[in-house]
């Protein structure tokens, strides 16, 4: 029986894998994680997938209980800014289409093309734009039907589409999980790993620390970020890069302090097109986080820096800017002999779809649901890397499209992004979609986070669009659609005129 596990490497990869393994076995698993005072965090992963309540609400946490130690706030969505041209944006967000007469909504707005496609076939723009929260001053949440915990619930168990995620401070919350799996019973060793001892196999026996020794285990966590000190450094494990289809590699990060109170909350994370990239602006409880993710072939770090400066904190030289390499990709094999890595030592693309934290869940769901005994299956290790290779390549694939599909070609950088290579499948999606929308039949056919609404928001709101409906909707009545969209408007007034602005409500939380 494996009685016990070592994470090496902190932040929030580190602390989500030990809270959530003490949860899954409690005292019958002895967790142990190492982590040294010296290393930087990366930091960045500010920005959630709604399905992160899973998390959560496994460890038994409120929002109540969490959110005010973190400087959470809340995200519908996420507005694309300039991605089609400059001056237009769209939402995208956490909210399935409605349906009339067998047709979603998008392929009843394709017949008239009246509104916004975003305003029109979905509520949350509407909350967007009117900067509300999600719950009620009750607590209660506009959805009522989706309200309340889900308990020991995971990703599998993910039916209803839940209408928001978070945006946190990822160092607070990896300190706020830090209390809370000491409190638990996860052993925390504060010092330096100077070794990597393998076994006669080549298998980890343990890590060396500087200051209190081996540390001893059965099964290895590595959650040491890019650098991959157990999967890569010591195992020698494969990094396959996405470099050839996802150009951008280096970004640029600052924390802004903002007066919420005075300047408002917007409940979504905005992502701005720019000349070689893209910026992110994340609102918290009392900062903005923002950053530049570009790439190197065409911006320099110091232009980079100097562009987000302008963007997002005129006037504030005096913050520091933080830049970081990326390493964009995956582990051939994330689990490899007893060593399984986790976040950034797994892979990692782009924050764009805010994937960074919905990898490390998915990872260590899967370690939970593929838990190995003294046999170490082979089987479950081949399931479990697939699992997780299928759902990095997928969300690889879904990147590529809002490259590849966004009309900007105004500077090199998104000329290039037209004919760099595209990964196997996409090329046969996106010419499927000049026909007709695409289903959960020719989406990206694993799992990867992103449903078939998702994809068709993306097209839509890019302008990669059908030239026209689908002909059966000619031979239909839209009675029903023309109601369907009535009461989305009606709903949408009613939500915005009742709930509270996003900065009212987490005030009373925090």
């Amino acid at each position: 029986m494996i009685k016990s596990v070592v994470i090496v490497g902190g932040g929030t990869a580190g602390w989500m894998s030990a809270t959530y393994l003490k949860a899954a076995f409690g005292d019958r698993l002895r967790v142990t994680l190492v982590e040294s005072q010296r290393v930087n965090r990366i930091g960045v992963g500010e920005a959630t997938f709604s399905t992160v309540r899973h998390f959560f609400d496994y460890l038994g946490l409120r929002e109540q209980d969490w959110m005010p130690h973190c400087s959470a706030s809340y995200k519908l969505a996420i507005r694309f800014q300039d991605w089609r041209a400059k001056g237009h944006h769209f939402y995208h967000p956490f909210e399935r289409l409605r349906v009339a007469d067998g047709f979603n909504l998008a392929e009843w707005w394709l017949a008239d093309r009246g509104e916004d496609f975003d305003r029109s076939c979905y509520i949350t723009p509407h909350l967007c734009e009117a900067e509300r929260a999600p719950r009620l001053l009750d607590g209660s949440m506009f959805a009522a039907n989706l309200d309340g915990s889900l308990g020991r619930s995971t990703l599998a168990e993910q039916r209803a589409q839940f209408p928001y995620a978070y945006h946190f401070d990822a160092d607070l919350l990896a300190g706020f999980l830090a209390r809370y799996g000491v409190e638990r019973g996860v052993q925390h060793v504060v010092d330096d790993v100077v070794e990597v001892v393998q076994d006669q196999r080549g298998w980890i026996s343990g890590v060396r620390t500087k200051e209190q020794g081996l540390v001893e285990g059965d099964l290895f966590v590595d959650c040491t970020g890019f650098r991959g000190l157990l999967i890569n450094q010591t195992l020698r494990e494969q990094f396959e890069s996405f470099t050839d289809v996802l150009p951008n590699d280096r970004a640029v990060a600052l924390r802004v302090p903002q007066d919420m109170a005075a300047t408002g909350m917007r409940p979504y994370t905005t992502a701005t097109a720019m000349d070689a990239g893209w910026i992110w602006n994340i609102p918290l409880f009392n900062r903005v986080g923002t950053g530049y993710v570009y790439a190197e072939e065409f911006c320099s770090p110091e232009e980079a820096e100097r562009t987000l400066r302008q963007v997002a904190a005129p006037g504030r030289d005096d913050l520091e800017a933080n830049h970081i390499r990326m390493r964009i990709g995956r582990n051939r094999r994330s689990w490899v002999n007893n060593c399984v890595a986790v976040g950034l030592s797994s892979g990692f693309v782009e924050p764009l779809e805010s994937t960074g934290i919905f990898f490390i869940q998915h990872a260590i769901e899967q370690l939970v649901r593929h838990f190995p005994d003294e046999r170490w299956d082979p089987a479950l290790v081949a399931d479990y890397n697939n699992r997780v290779a299928h759902v990095i390549d997928g969300v690889k694939e879904f990147l590529v499209l809002h490259y590849r599909a966004a009309a900007r070609d105004d500077t090199p950088y998104w000329k290039e992004a037209k004919v760099r290579k595209i990964p196997d499948g996409l090329a046969e999606r996106l010419e499927l979609a000049t026909s007709h929308l695409l289903d959960e039949e020719t989406i990206y056919p694993y799992y990867h986070g992103f449903e078939m609404y998702s994809w068709n928001t993306m097209l839509l709101g890019l302008g990669w669009q059908p030239e026209r409906a689908k002909p059966a909707l000619a031979h239909l009545d839209p009675a029903a659609a023309r109601r369907e969209f009535a009461q989305l408007r009606a709903d949408a007034e009613q939500l915005v005129a009742a709930l509270p602005s996003c900065r009212e409500y987490l005030a009373t939380i925090h």
